[in-house]
């Protein structure tokens, strides 16, 4: 198990780079900005309500860091296909 400061610090820089591939994505404009935009904010509406159920169910902020960092994998793997 990672320390979980390096955890989040790891999270922070994966997040960085989903941001810059969103970016682009927007930036090029057209129905694949659009879509990218909605999915985008569903996409943190689920993974807020997620983390919050996982509080309060009792889980750590250690799972609630390695399950944000899954979905920033996920979302790196399918914005550099």
């Amino acid at each position: 198990m990672l320390n979980p400061f390096c955890a989040a610090f790891l999270l922070a820089v994966e997040a960085q780079r989903v941001i810059e591939l969103r970016l682009v994505r927007i930036a090029w404009g057209g129905a694949e900005a659009q879509a990218e935009m909605v999915s985008m904010v569903g996409e943190k509406v689920v993974a807020a309500m997620e983390a919050a159920n996982t509080l309060l169910a009792g889980g750590s902020h250690d799972e609630v860091v390695a399950r944000y960092r899954e979905l920033v994998a996920a979302n790196t793997r399918r914005l550099t296909t």
